[in-house]
C-alpha cells in the first residue's frame, strides 16, 4: 500500500485557562503513537514573530510529521479533529482562534517562502488562506481563522536546512493547574552543573532565579532547552519533581536560533515590528530615562538615524550600554516598535555587537605654571586664572585628554531572564547544526 507524509500544523490554542499548542500535540503524539503510521520527525514547534502584537503567549506554533498509508489519510485527519475539538472546548476562550491545518507530500518553495516570512514579518491572514489554497492543503478553524497563519507556517518549517535546538516539556496533572509548581531548585542547579555546557538557559545567576518553569496556569511543568534529545532528556531525569507529571514530550525547534532577526542596510529598511541587524555608530549618548530604561540613537551610512532602547528588565546589560559613546561602531539587534505621538520608531534592544571603540576625548584646564593646581576660566575670552597663586594668562588652552575605556569589542547580552524564545544565548555559538538527525531517539515521549 503506497505510503505519504501528513503534516499537522496546530496554533492559537493558547488561553489563560490553560490551554497549550505544545499541551494539545502532546495528547495528539499519544493519540497517533497508537496508529499504523509513523512519526518522520520529532514535533516541531515552530517560534513565530516576536513581535507582532496580537500574538499568543509564546507565539509558538506545532508541526507533527507522519507518514502513514493514503487510504488512512481521511480518518487520521479525522481522528485529530475529534481531539482538537474536544481539547478546545475545554480551554479555548473566546479569544483564542484554534486552528488545523492538514497537508500531504513534500513542502513546496511557497511554503517554505510563507514560514520564513511569519518568522521575520507580519503576514495577513488573507496571504496565509492564498498559500494554504496554492498548495492545495485543508485548514480547519474554530472561532476565527488567525491559527491558520501559525498552523501553516509550521508544516512550513521542516528545520532541514537551518539551525535549531531542542526542548522537552513536561505537563502537569490538571488538578494543579494555576498552583505553584512544585521543583527542587537545588535540583535545577545540580542539572545545570552537568548540563550546562549542552543545555541552556536553565538558571539565571545574577538574581539566582530558575528559568525552566513558567509561570501562568497552564499545563507546562517545565522546559529543558538543549543542543540534542539525548541531552534534554537525560537532564530532565536529574530535576527533583514535587508533584505528578501527566506526560512529556521532545520538541525538535528554532528557539534560540535568531531566525527571527533580519539584516538591514539603512535605517530607512526598518518597518514596524520587524526583528533586525543594523550596522552603525552611535549618534547620540545613552541617557536613562523613567523606568531604567537606557536610550541612545545610532547613524546609518546616510546619517538616518533611529532610536534603540534596553529596558530595565535587561539589568546588567544596560551598563554595558550605557558605556557607549558617539562614534563607537556598532551592530544592534532587536524588535522594532512602531512609532507613536511620543515616540519615533525604536528598537528594543535584544543584543549589542560593538565593533570599533571611539577615542573618548574629554578638555580640561591646564595646570598653573607657577604652583601647579588646576586654574580655572577667567571669564569670556579673558584666558585662566589660577585660584591658589592668582597667576593669569591668555595664551594657555585647555588640556586634551585622552581618557581610557573600559569597553571592549565583543557581542554583549542580557541575562538569561531577558529573553525571549528565538534569540540565541553566547553559549549557542559555534554550535550551530544544518541537517537535521538522522534518527529519532526511541523514547522521546510519555505516555
Amino acid at each position: 500500500m503506497k505510503k505519504t507524509v501528513l503534516h499537522i500544523g496546530l496554533d492559537d490554542v493558547d488561553s489563560p485557562e490553560g490551554g497549550c499548542t505544545t499541551h494539545l500535540a502532546s495528547i495528539l503524539v499519544e493519540k497517533l503513537s497508537k496508529e499504523a503510521l509513523k512519526f518522520i520527525d520529532y514535533p516541531n514547534l515552530i517560534r513565530l514573530n516576536p513581535n507582532i502584537p496580537w500574538k499568543t503567549r509564546g507565539n509558538g506554533a506545532v508541526a507533527l510529521r507522519i507518514l502513514v498509508n493514503e487510504n488512512f489519510v481521511d480518518r487520521i485527519i479525522n481522528n485529530v479533529l475529534h481531539v482538537v475539538v474536544k481539547y478546545i472546548g475545554e480551554f479555548s476562550k473566546e479569544k483564542s482562534q484554534p486552528s488545523a491545518v492538514f497537508f500531504t507530500g513534500n513542502i513546496p518553495s511557497k511554503l517554505r517562502w510563507f514560514s520564513r516570512k511569519t518568522v521575520k514579518d507580519i503576514v495577513p491572514l488573507n496571504l496565509a488562506f492564498k498559500v494554504v489554497e496554492k498548495v492545495k492543503a485543508k485548514a480547519i478553524s474554530f472561532n476565527g481563522k488567525r491559527g491558520v497563519i501559525g498552523a501553516l507556517a509550521a508544516i512550513g518549517e521542516p528545520l532541514d536546512n537551518t539551525d535549531y535546538t531542542f526542548e522537552l516539556i513536561a505537563y502537569r496533572a490538571e488538578e494543579n493547574y494555576g498552583k505553584p509548581r512544585l521543583i527542587s531548585k537545588e535540583s535545577v542547579l545540580e542539572m545545570d552543573k552537568l548540563f550546562g555546557t549542552q543545555t541552556f538557559l536553565n538558571v539565571d545567576y545574577e538574581i539566582g532565579k530558575v528559568l525552566i518553569t513558567p509561570h501562568g496556569p497552564d499545563p507546562v511543568l517545565l522546559g529543558i532547552r538543549g543542543e540534542n534529545a539525548e541531552i534534554v532528556l537525560e537532564a530532565f531525569k536529574k530535576i527533583k519533581v514535587l508533584e505528578p507529571i501527566e506526560r512529556w514530550v521532545i520538541f525538535r525547534t528554532n528557539q534560540a536560533t535568531d531566525m527571527h532577526l533580519a539584516e538591514v542596510k539603512y535605517v530607512k529598511e526598518i518597518k514596524p515590528y520587524m526583528s533586525v541587524i543594523l550596522k552603525g555608530y552611535v549618534y547620540e549618548k545613552p541617557k536613562t530615562i523613567r523606568g531604567g530604561h537606557v536610550v541612545f540613537s545610532v547613524s546609518d551610512s546616510l546619517e538616518d538615524t533611529i532610536s534603540c532602547i534596553a529596558y530595565e528588565p535587561t539589568g546588567s546589560f544596560r551598563n554595558i550600554v550605557k558605556q557607549l559613546i558617539p562614534g563607537d561602531v556598532v551592530k544592534v539587534y532587536g524588535g522594532t516598535r512602531p512609532p507613536s505621538p511620543t515616540h519615533e520608531i525604536t528598537i528594543n534592544l535584544e543584543k549589542l555587537e560593538i565593533l570599533k571603540l571611539a577615542e573618548h576625548i574629554a578638555y580640561r584646564n591646564p595646570k598653573c605654571p607657577n604652583c601647579g593646581k588646576t586654574m580655572k576660566s577667567a571669564g569670556k575670552n579673558k584666558g585662566f586664572k589660577c585660584p591658589n597663586c592668582g597667576f593669569k594668562s591668555k595664551t594657555l588652552s585647555k588640556i586634551c585628554i585622552k581618557i581610557p575605556r573600559k569597553l571592549r569589542p565583543g557581542l554583549y547580552t542580557p541575562p538569561p531572564r531577558a529573553f525571549r524564545h528565538l534569540m540565541k544565548p553566547l553559549q549557542r555559538y559555534g554550535k550551530e547544526k544544518k541537517t537535521p538527525p538522522k534518527n529519532i531517539i526511541p523514547k522521546w515521549h510519555h505516555p
